[in-house]
């Protein structure tokens, strides 16, 4: 069954005295049930304290990145099995940073994936054009192309382990948003693709995010939109008040 899902990606953001502040304002904040699965992605080296801070409640943790070696001379690299070990069942692969500063291409996210999934891991997918692409009305065909090439190599029963989450990167980070009625024309477009290769469970159980800039005063509008199932959330995940906002606008 399709999931309403809130995450939070914290990117190079908060020392291990500011994490616990974060979180355990969120604690006492977020609601005990919400609609939506809250998910937070904290720094490497604050995720086994994040777990250990969530634990009992409703909220879990993600990495950010895992290596797609299962171990190795690999400096400064993260096992998924070093992931696990600490209690974290669920990582994000295929972030546009990832993509644009560490150069990763579809081929190595896919063996990320393959590597994910072999230690039963969920993945949060993630994949979007650039303003040169919407511009240039290509963004269908770019998209289209990240999923297959990073994630149609998989087999139908894995799907329930992949969250997809559509990253405009011409909206992250610069203030701009997608109008939700983009957003939805292309998790429309995202969720038919999934369908024609996959089949109609596939797609409708799939949960996409939008992760483009997500405020507070543009959530519930964006995650009204039937084929929005919620939002991987950046710079508004760092402040308690807008991430509780964004979340419980579900």
């Amino acid at each position: 069954m399709r999931k309403k899902i809130v995450a939070g990606n914290w990117k190079m953001h908060k020392n291990a005295a500011q994490t616990k502040e974060l979180l355990n304002e969120l604690l006492t904040q977020i609601p005990a049930e919400t609609a939506a699965q809250v998910i937070v992605a904290p720094t490497f080296v604050n995720l086994a304290s994040a777990v250990e801070n969530l634990t009992h409640s409703n909220i879990s943790v993600a990495a950010q990145n895992v290596h797609q070696a299962e171990s190795g001379a690999f400096t400064g690299e993260i096992s998924a099995d070093m992931l696990k070990s600490v209690g974290v069942n669920t990582v994000i692969l295929g972030h546009s940073e990832r993509r644009a500063i560490f150069h990763e291409t579809d081929a190595l996210i896919a063996s990320k994936v393959n590597t994910a999934l072999k230690h039963d891991m969920t993945v949060i997918f993630c994949f979007g054009e650039e303003l040169k692409d919407r511009q240039s009305g290509n963004h269908f065909n770019i998209v289209e192309n990240q999923l297959k090439d990073g994630l149609f190599h998989i087999e139908a029963k894995d799907w329930e382990k992949i969250v997809l989450a559509y990253e405009p990167v011409w909206a992250i980070g610069t203030g701009e948003t997608a109008s939700p009625e983009q957003a939805q024309d292309m998790h429309e477009f995202i969720r038919e693709t999934v369908r024609k290769a996959f089949g109609s469970d596939v797609a409708e159980d799939v949960s996409i995010l939008y992760g483009g800039s997500v405020k507070p005063d543009n959530a519930k509008e964006i995650f009204s939109k039937p084929d929005v199932d919620g939002g991987l959330i950046g710079g508004a995940a760092l402040n308690a008040k807008d991430f509780i906002a964004i979340v419980t606008s579900i």
